[in-house]
């Protein structure tokens, strides 16, 4: 998700700005996919290729392989899901936050839904580039046997200078991974055809026929391999997650173009070619490149797995921060890392967290092969997902009848739930880690979700309304606060009520500003809020007004922008004789609280590394006053 989002939501409207945001797709939104052809095949070889290959085995294999990638990959997200946006952007959180808006009595499955499908995610971005770059460096040991012991620490240390760059940006290199990734597609497909013609009755492959004559035939070794032959449509999720990024035409452009030819050409020739050189089943994507073109295809491919990976990656800090926004994890820093590129943002606690989880899957399989059995729990599980929520979208806001979204989404889901099935046999060999990361990931935004939401709660119980409390200030008499000059913002989550920092101050200081801004800040379940909405104030009296400034959940909250704005229309403050009141909560664990003992200690914990609000809304950190408090959760 390196390119900018100053494409948000508009379609291109030239040729040339189609083209370029087509090309720029390839590295972003395809670079996954792309790499597939690496290990996918060959891993849907491995569980029949112990007792010899014959033909039927093979093509219905690649049969198997080529529907997938139409089923799945084009008629779902290319053709279905890339126009079900919400304000232009998609991806499963995206998609959550505008069901939330009309999901009555069901929201609560939806957002379990949702934070599953989002945790699944992020596990995939920490598996995406273990496996991938893996499989490109492993092919140096057909180069030459003796460079089989380097292929653990390079691909280490490929992996870590990756994630130690991440804060310095991706700008300056971002424009290359188009081109590169291009370079990469072409090659796929021009090996692939090239051995197409190594035996051309593969071409029988594009008979869906074979693929259920196999599935038939096979019974259980057709069940693990369809868990193997999942891993060619990798990578399909960050189609829909990066809708906003570059507009529905140019991803499609991309994909009818160049990436779905290249990948059926590439995976119509491994076949034919393992129908003329059985024997080449332990790696058949690296050995149809003669040897003298062998290490550049491996540099190259490299090249397309760190593209790949780095997609995932700022993918991964694009979901965090709609996460955040949406209050499903608590605050954390976000550095932007271009000045005209809003997009390019870098999370350095999120990037470390995946930086540890890359190096111990590496350290932990070893191989492209052991974690590709890791995989496919984490793809099919977020895909699953998305069509559930899919179906509720055609429902509410196409408005389609029940029996429409039936017949249209449940052969789709039917289809993903036994890929599913397939994949979950693969737990005891690894599937456990894409589960276990993904079910840490949910009990974190659970818990955060619900102890904010106990926390709102409790504060509100001793809230005093703001009507009535500027009543009480307002009565003349020997108990009257001291008026003090200047103007006073005080940050609350509930403009209705008088805020907590508010309070404090009168109780230990005995002083009222002359000004006083009860300000909110609002996320909205849409990516962007325009700028003629972005802010309404309300004036409650002589000396308080209340301010709410809203922002769109792809947005970076800067309240220090927007006061200068408002000033500038026409509000009376000046911003060096303001200060900001926040308050500063110390939480204590109880055991009779609204949840058990050891969520109230994860809660706590996470409100203890989340960001400062002063850092996070961007406030002038000289005029900011914190007033502490304890509450017991």
């Amino acid at each position: 998700m390196s390119n900018s989002l100053e494409h948000e939501n508009q379609e291109p409207a030239g040729l040339k700005s189609l083209l370029s945001l087509a090309l720029g797709s390839v590295g972003v939104v395809y670079g996954d996919i792309g790499t597939s052809p690496l290990y996918a095949f060959k891993e849907a070889l491995r569980p029949v290729s112990a007792d010899g290959l014959d033909r039927f085995e093979v093509i219905g294999i690649i049969s198997l392989m080529l529907w997938t990638l139409t089923i799945i990959v084009t008629l779902k997200y290319v053709l279905f899901l890339l126009r079900a946006d919400n304000g232009g952007e998609g991806g499963t959180l995206s998609l959550l936050a505008l069901l939330m808006k009309t999901a009555n009595g069901h929201a609560a499955i939806l957002f379990f839904m949702g934070i599953a499908g989002s945790a699944l995610f992020l596990g995939d971005a920490m598996i995406t580039p273990a496996l991938s770059v893996l499989s490109a460096v492993e092919g140096l040991q057909l180069v030459t046997p003796e460079l089989k012991e380097f292929v653990l620490p390079l691909s280490l240390t490929i992996l870590v200078i990756l994630f130690l760059v991440q804060s310095r940006g991706t700008a300056a290199v971002s424009v290359f991974f188009g081109p590169i990734t291009a370079v990469w597609f072409l090659a796929m497909g021009v090996i692939g055809l090239y051995h197409i013609a190594d035996d051309l009755t593969i071409f029988t492959a594009l008979n869906p026929y074979h693929a259920a004559t196999f599935l038939i035939q096979e019974k259980w070794i057709g069940i693990v391999v369809l868990g193997a032959v999942f891993l060619t449509v990798t990578g399909a999720e960050a189609l829909y997650a990066d809708l906003g990024h570059f507009g529905r035409r140019p991803i499609q452009l991309a994909w009818f173009a160049l990436v779905f030819p290249a990948l059926m050409f590439n995976y119509l020739g491994q076949g034919a070619f393992i129908l003329k050189h059985p024997e080449a089943a332990e790696n058949p994507f690296f050995l149809m490149f003669p040897s003298w073109a062998l290490l550049p295809a491996v540099i190259l491919a490299t090249a397309a797995t760190i593209i790949a990976s780095q997609a995932v990656i700022t993918g991964a800090f694009s979901l965090v921060r709609q996460a955040i926004h949406l209050n499903f994890l608590p605050r954390m820093e976000i550095q932007h890392t271009s000045e005209t590129h809003t997009g390019q943002i870098f999370l350095p606690g999120v990037n470390l967290i995946l930086m540890i989880g890359v190096v111990l899957l590496v350290l932990g399989f070893r191989s492209s092969d052991a974690l590709a059995t890791a995989y496919g729990i984490s793809v099919t599980g977020a895909m699953t997902i998305t069509t559930i929520m899919a179906f509720e979208f055609v429902r509410k806001q196409w408005h389609w009848s029940l029996a429409a979204a039936i017949a249209g989404l449940l052969p789709l889901l039917v289809l993903e739930l036994i890929f599913l099935g397939a994949n979950l046999f693969k737990i005891h060999d690894g599937g456990y880690v894409p589960i276990l990361i993904a079910g840490g990931i949910v009990i974190v935004m659970w818990t955060w979700r619900r102890g904010s939401r106990i926390l709102a709660e409790k504060a509100k119980a001793n809230n005093i309304p703001i009507d009535k409390f500027i009543e009480m200030v307002s009565r003349e008499s020997d108990h009257a606060p001291a008026t003090v000059p200047g103007t006073a913002i005080f940050l609350t989550s509930d403009p209705g009520f008088a805020p907590a920092t508010l309070l404090h101050n009168i109780k230990h200081n005995h002083v009222l500003h002359k000004h006083n801004i009860i300000l909110s800040v609002r996320t909205a379940n849409k990516p962007y809020v325009p700028d003629d909405i972005r802010y309404s104030l309300s004036h409650l009296s002589d000396r308080f007004t209340s301010l709410e400034v809203r922002f769109g959940f792809m947005e970076m909250p800067d309240i220090t922008k927007t006061l200068g704005r408002i000033r500038k229309e026409g509000m009376k403050f000046e911003i060096m004789s303001t200060s900001f009141y926040l308050g500063r909560r110390q939480l204590l664990a109880s055991p009779d609280g609204g949840m058990p003992l050891w969520q109230d200690k994860l809660f706590i914990a996470l409100a203890n590394t989340a960001t400062r609000p002063s850092d996070y809304f961007r406030l002038p950190s000289n005029r900011v006053v914190e007033l502490g408090s304890q509450v017991v959760i």
